[in-house]
């Protein structure tokens, strides 16, 4: 039996061989970081199947409505246009966040990123701050 969860971060996929265990012991296959638009996309499909979504979702999705600010389309095409300034150090966990938050500038972007243990050039943080820009204003 496959159960799917949604966090606000994360996206867990849990495994169990009975329901004892499913609600008891759930075992992690994978992790991965999504961003308030991918968690959007997953409530709308749950939504899909369900019809209603429980009481924790509905919340979430009420949070996520008030700050999502880009569609899924352009959320997507500045995770790719980030990920192609080819920052080593830039990895999915950091690009998700910036597309979340949408730093406008460098000062807004370096709060952001003190939450990682991660340290990138100022002209890179200028790089990726410019990029942002574009996608806010078009």
């Amino acid at each position: 039996m496959i159960w799917e969860r949604i966090r606000h971060y994360s996206y867990i996929q849990c495994i169990s061989k009975s329901l004892g265990d499913y609600m008891t012991k759930p075992e992690i296959i994978s992790e991965k970081p999504l961003a308030m638009f991918q968690v959007l996309e997953e409530l709308e499909k749950i939504k899909k199947k369900e019809k209603e979504l429980n009481y924790r979702s509905k919340r979430t999705e009420e949070y996520l409505a008030q700050f999502v600010t880009l569609g899924p389309k352009k959320s997507k095409e500045l995770m790719e246009k980030i990920e192609k300034l080819n920052i080593s150090r830039l990895k999915e966990p950091h690009i998700i966040k910036i597309v979340d938050l949408l730093p406008l500038s460098v000062g807004d972007l370096r709060s952001i990123l003190q939450a990682y243990t991660i340290t990138i050039k100022n002209e890179d943080m200028k790089r990726i701050v410019g990029v942002v820009k574009d996608f806010v204003k078009s």
